[in-house]
């Protein structure tokens, strides 16, 4: 054992100068060596140091990349060897755990598809990795970091593995112990893995979400007054942080999972914070630019965040919208080019989907808004548009374009711009200024300039007038604009001037689509035979299809951020090329409809007009219905509470009646009982006063009344009495048909058994040559008797069926009969009694037995004078 590990140290101090060496010759020794010995760290520790030294790639070193590649390709061949290897890294012991992450680490880096497949399928193997985040020794840990920042890259399996072993939450950790944005490398390496695990990741983002881990990304944002001085590690910490944010409400992102980061991060302070940064003065320019395109994406599409940003004022004096501070920059053409291009991005999300700021914006251009005294938004946006810098006149085109994107009313209201050129000269309207621009766009001299400065201007005036007929109207009115696109279309210019022959075909081709003939010169018709006299019809198709094919188009159209590698590139805006690719279409086939094609889509234009009136009409009136019904059924609720309150009312009144009639039957009670003691005072002859005489009377009655009853019950008894006797008999006489029945059946069985014994001994004599007739009668005998039986059990079942019903009938009767005795005892009962009371009162009551005795006695009587006669 002493020899080998003198062996395997001897390797490993060769194994850094001769690598291909000791790779080729020792490789297979060494695997054989982790195999086997286990037990002893130092000798495991040799020769994963080893192994490293022959995998990693030495940077200096030349052909390095393919000599570690080709010695990983013949360790990974067995995948066991990996399994091994994770295996050895829940070893405690420092010398196998650090070498054997570093082995790993290389292993990923040379071929990282292969073994983050040999990983992915090993038990356990992705948490045995996640464990070191946990290993108390930094050096551990930190290379446990750069292991996985390896194994994440680009495998969604493992990344949401990873996260669900609650890798966030230890990463977080991390960042904090470590001083957040003030930490070290560590933090940047956390930052990495991060970004790993939530980039293009839905579920990973849902999950970093739903765990409440974007509010602990506030303090990573809290910077001093003292912004001097940052170290370009706090500079790389931020940028990564950012990044991280930006992360999770990219544009790409779904929109529902964007829109509910956006509000978590409203909630939490985040947006706050990121917009002080924004406002700080002394931010590094690469982090401020950063910043600006973050808080552009977590305003993006939001109203709530797009209304705070709204509110922000930079610490000045007087304060100004922090919008405002923004497009100064923008305009400013000694601001750094990427610093312009995030604001023109920050103003373009402000806007995304925000009528109510597009409003605000197009507002301050307005004349009855305009403040002398104060710089706004609009102003500078008209101050950028006709400078003499190319870049802010297409950044502050662009930027109006966005104030009037899927707005009618703002581009109405734009309309009524007047714009001062000069003394002594009538105000120009802003529509006008900007295609007179355009027309003598030649006059600006520098070079490639003019080119950008009229693409952003065809661009906004495109966005101005589609879909708006007023605006179309006031482009045409001007006579000049017309003759000019149809010069500059028809020319044969050079490469750098065919994006904009397309842009004005676009523009003229907007004039016809949108046209709504008000104008007598410049109607729909008119221009379409303008184009084919001046231009040709396919010409015009070709030059309008210029623009889609211009190579910066495609790059634009990819995402909404403006970047561009230099100012001279950018020319085109996302927005608009959805614009042109909605419009495209449809202009060609506008510029070759015929004249009977489009007075029949203008009929069946009116057609749907009126059904859409029609409906509107019915929504109307459903609306006044539904308004009506409401109207109902609050005053039907209204009647319901009134009419509670009259329930309650009345019977609070009945209640006070009740107490009244009380009181009432008292006094006369006490009235009743101060007669009684006056006349027992007189005598015993008026004993019997008027209210006795009156209970009598009652008593009388009741009497009455339960002897009718008593008849009526007895009546009903004895009919009872009757139908059950009835139904006895019934069921008596049921029972001798089935007796009677039951005994012919068995006298048919019996007579069926003697002919089956009888058929099988003719069968056996027809076997025996006897005649087959008397077999065949005896067959037909027995299917008749069968039939006869058939019947019997039928007509059997029938009766038992009756039987059944008549027990229960016979059941009820009896059980009603007993329920009369019951009330008849009863009623003897209350009889017996009533006569009881009758008696104390003084009353002479006979009894039923004496009635009866008297009653003979009559009709003895009657007999007795009947027989003298």
């Amino acid at each position: 054992m002493f020899y080998l590990k003198d062996a395997v140290r001897a390797l490993k101090s060769l194994s850094k100068k001769y690598r291909m060496e000791v790779g080729t010759q020792a490789m297979d020794h060494l695997v054989h060596i982790l195999q086997t010995d286990r037990s002893d760290s130092e000798i495991l520790g040799y020769a994963l140091d080893t192994l490293f030294n022959i995998i990693c790639n030495d940077e200096e070193e030349e052909q390095a990349d393919d000599l570690g590649t080709q010695f990983t390709d013949k360790f990974i061949q067995d995948s066991e060897n990996v399994t091994l290897l994770l295996t050895l890294l829940e070893e405690f012991d420092f010398h196998v755990r650090w070498p054997g992450v570093k082995l790993l680490t290389a292993l990923l880096k040379n071929q990282c598809a292969q073994v983050q497949g040999i990983i992915l399928v090993s038990p356990m193997g992705v948490s045995r990795l996640m464990d070191l985040l946990a290993d108390s020794r930094e050096v551990i840990r930190n290379d446990g970091l750069l292991l996985l920042q390896q194994l994440t890259k680009g495998n969604a399996a493992i990344q949401k593995i990873v996260a669900f072993e609650n890798a966030f939450e230890r990463l977080l950790d991390i960042i904090t112990e470590e001083g957040s944005s003030d930490g070290g490398i560590v933090v940047e390496d956390c930052l990495l893995l991060l970004l790993n695990l939530l980039k293009n990741n839905s579920s990973n983002q849902n999950f970093f979400k739903e765990g409440s881990y974007v509010q602990r990304m506030k303090p990573w944002f809290e910077v001093g007054d003292d912004n001097s001085g940052w170290s370009a590690q706090k500079v790389t910490n931020l940028h990564l942080m950012l990044q991280l944010v930006r992360v999770m409400v990219s544009p790409v992102n779904s929109p529902g999972a964007t829109a509910s980061c956006q509000k978590s991060m409203y909630q939490c302070g985040l947006l706050q914070q990121l917009c002080t940064i924004l406002m700080a003065t002394g931010v590094p320019a690469d982090i401020l630019t950063e910043t600006i395109n973050t808080v552009s994406e977590v305003i993006r599409g939001s109203q709530v965040n797009q209304d705070y940003f709204a509110s922000v004022n930079a610490p000045s004096n007087p304060p100004r919208p922090a919008i405002v501070v923004l497009l100064m920059s923008m305009v400013n053409e000694r601001q750094p080019f990427v610093l312009r291009c995030a604001v023109l991005y920050c103003f373009q999300c402000f806007l995304y989907k925000n009528q109510k700021g597009q409003g605000e914006i197009v507002a301050t251009l307005l004349p009855s808004t305009i403040d002398a005294n104060s710089i706004s938004a609009g102003q500078l946006l008209c101050g950028g548009l006709f400078s003499a810098d190319s870049l802010s006149n297409w950044c502050a085109a662009v930027a109006l374009a966005h104030a009037l994107q899927d707005n009618l009313t703002q581009k109405e209201q734009l309309l009524r711009v007047q714009l001062a050129t000069s003394l002594g000269k009538p105000p120009v309207s802003l529509l006008q200024q900007c295609t007179n621009i355009l027309s003598q766009g030649d006059k600006i001299n520098r070079r490639g300039s003019k080119v950008q400065t009229r693409v952003g201007l065809l661009m906004l005036l495109c966005t101005w007038i589609s879909n708006c007929p007023i605006a179309v109207t006031h482009f045409l009115h001007n006579q000049e604009n017309v003759p000019f696109l149809t010069g500059q279309i028809s020319e044969n210019l050079g490469e750098d001037e065919r994006l904009v022959q397309g842009l004005c075909a676009l523009l003229l081709g907007i004039c016809i689509y949108y046209n709504d003939n008000s104008l007598e010169n410049y109607t729909k018709e008119k221009l379409k035979q303008l184009i084919e006299k001046r231009i040709g019809k396919e010409n015009f198709v070709e030059k309008l299809g210029f623009i889609t094919k211009h190579e910066l188009y495609s790059r634009a159209a990819q995402k909404p951020q403006p970047v561009f590698p230099s100012p001279e590139q950018m020319l085109f805006d996302h927005e608009f090329t959805k614009l042109v690719k909605e419009l495209e279409g449809v202009i060609t086939k506008a510029v070759h409809k015929s004249s009977e094609e489009e007075k029949k889509e203008e009929e069946v234009k009116k057609t749907l007009e009126q059904h859409d009136s029609i409906v509107t009409q019915y929504k109307e009136l459903i609306r006044e219905q539904d308004a009506q019904i409401q109207e109902l059924k609050e005053q039907v609720a209204s009647m319901t509470s009134q009419n509670e309150q009259l329930q309650t009312s009345i019977t609070q009144q009945l209640s006070q009646i009740q107490q009244h009639k009380d009181q009432y039957n008292i006094l006369k009670l006490k009235l009743g009982k101060d007669s009684q003691s006056q006349a027992n005072s007189q005598g015993d002859s008026s004993q019997v006063n008027g209210l006795q005489t009156e209970e009598i009377t009652q008593l009388r009655d009741e009497v009455e009344e339960l002897r009718k009853q008593n008849a009526l019950l007895q009546t009903q008894l004895s009919d009872k009495d009757t139908l059950v006797n009835t139904l006895v008999s019934i069921h008596l006489y049921r029972e001798q048909e089935l007796e009677a029945l039951r005994s012919q059946v068995q006298s048919q069985m019996t007579e069926i058994h003697t002919l089956q014994t009888e058929r099988q001994e003719l069968l056996k004599r027809a076997e025996a040559g006897v005649n087959t007739e008397e077999v065949r009668s005896l067959s037909e005998s027995r299917a008749g008797l069968e039939q006869q039986l058939a019947s019997a059990t039928s007509t059997v079942a029938i009766l038992q069926t009756e039987k059944g019903k008549l027990q229960t009938e016979v059941q009820e009767s009896k059980k009603e009969q007993d329920d009369l005795l019951m009330l008849l005892a009863d009623q003897d009962q209350k009889i017996h009694s009533l006569k009881q009371r009758l008696k104390d009162l003084g009353e002479t009551v006979e009894d039923e037995d004496d009635l009866d005795a008297r009653d003979q006695t009559d009709d003895d009587e009657e007999e007795d004078e009947d027989n003298e006669d």
